[in-house]
């Protein structure tokens, strides 16, 4: 099913009583699909997420896994023997530069798990080459990356699925539910929250890069540095250079349930409190708490739970305060508060939200249908906005105003400077 097809854009066969249910599609034995009506996906970036996304998409009986893609020789070739051993007929080519995939004109979408400083120029370089994207959380690493990635979707006319898996399941489609009824009232507060922090990672002194990885491709736009192993391979995302530490790991995946609940709009006061690690040469929060003020809605972000019914036990999670009660949840759970009584569900809430057939599923139908996934890009990038203004918040060190409709900071021009940043050459923005 390749690109000069435009994917087709065929109207889907219609799901089975089990994607209508909401529970996922995954075997390959629910039927046989053609293979000129599969999908073709390259892989980039094969770190642990990456091989949960070659695991899940080859698991889709539409998709093709038809490359892969990491420029360290040795986690590419171990995803490769994983691939060859749960699909003993997977013929995927590998490469070590992802703008070769982007070449093919047989592939017709990525997934992206680099670095958070890659996905916004890879994303954009794929809409260029006329690729769908499934692209890891965060969304960018800056603001402007997420203004640039909408601007080529919409050129190119592609789509775009952020692998929010959370946000595909039951639980937070009936938090969404029971929040728009309006049994808890009007909902005046939110309280997000995770645990943990950005560890020091001690002082380790330069190093010569291993062979078996192409250290300049890996910091590809962001600022040189010599290479030390912290900085690379699962802890370079507590550093401000790649990333903004366990908070902008995790905040899309519970601001994800207030803004699916309750859209929040007009954000105009920012102010972050925190520190960096005094134990090594990370620099991403050790801890963050943030104070957003939204046109009527207030929203706090600490790193403790607040006190609320079930959160003593949740290491991330979101509480909503109502004029009629309260709602607390995580990931798989919730317990509303009403009269002093704590519940579980509402049962007289009816089930109004169409549940999802599965995360990676809903991105595959979105391709063929045209139509955009549940977690598109309009949606995510205003859902990301307040993550890239509070580490800005944090920078700084003081309360921040900001102006929603023309996206700029009020009267500070250093924190607008911090909304974008100069690539290193030779890579560039594409605008």
């Amino acid at each position: 099913m390749g690109s000069n097809s435009k994917i087709n854009r065929r109207k889907f066969i219609t799901r089975s009583t089990l994607g209508l249910m909401g529970l996922p599609l995954l075997s390959s034995g629910l039927r046989a699909v053609a293979p000129s009506d599969r999908v073709r996906v390259a892989v980039i970036g094969l770190g642990s997420q990456g091989r949960s996304h070659m695991t899940w998409f080859n698991n889709l009986p539409e998709v093709e896994v038809a490359a892969l893609c990491d420029l360290d020789k040795i986690r590419l070739g171990e995803a490769r023997a994983r691939l060859q051993e749960i699909n003993p007929d997977s013929r995927a080519e590998v490469f070590s530069d992802f703008r070769r995939i982007l070449d093919r004109k047989d592939i017709d979408a990525i997934t992206c798990a680099t670095p958070d400083h890659w996905h916004a120029p890879i994303a954009i370089m794929a809409f260029q080459s006329g690729k769908d994207v499934y692209g890891e959380k965060p969304l960018t690493y800056s603001l402007a990356e997420g203004q640039a990635m909408l601007k080529n979707l919409e050129k190119h006319n592609r789509v775009f699925q952020l692998g929010t898996q959370i946000h595909a399941g039951d639980n937070y489609h009936r938090v969404t539910e029971l929040l728009q009824s309006g049994r808890l009232g009007k909902i005046h507060t939110v309280r997000l929250w995770k645990t943990g922090g950005s560890p020091g990672l001690g002082f380790p002194p330069p190093q010569e890069p291993p062979e078996t990885l192409d250290w300049d491709m890996w910091l590809g736009p962001a600022p040189y540095e010599e290479y030390t192993p912290v900085r690379c391979h699962g802890t370079y995302r507590h550093f401000l250079d790649y990333s903004g530490g366990v908070f902008a790991d995790f905040w899309c995946h519970i601001a994800d349930i207030m803004f699916m609940s309750l859209h929040p709009k007009g954000l105009y006061s920012i102010d972050s409190r925190g520190e960096r690690p005094f134990d090594g040469i990370a620099d991403a929060p050790r801890w963050i708490d943030v104070d957003f003020k939204f046109k009527d809605l207030d929203v706090f972000w600490t790193t403790i739970p607040p006190e609320a019914p079930g959160a003593e036990k949740m290491h991330i999670g979101a509480h909503f305060e109502g004029t009629g009660g309260t709602l607390t949840c995580d990931y798989t759970s919730r317990f509303i508060k009403i009269n002093n009584e704590i519940l579980t569900d509402l049962p007289d809430v009816p089930v109004t939200l169409p549940r999802s057939p599965g995360h990676q599923q809903n991105f595959i139908d979105a391709i063929k249908s045209g139509k955009e996934p549940e977690s598109n890009l309009h949606y995510v990038r205003e859902m990301t906005i307040p993550m890239h203004l509070a580490l800005i918040s944090f920078r700084l060190k003081r309360k921040l105003v900001w102006d929603s409709e023309k996206e700029d900071f009020v009267g500070d021009r250093a924190a607008s400077y911090l909304l974008s940043r100069e690539y290193r050459k030779p890579w560039k923005l594409s605008s």
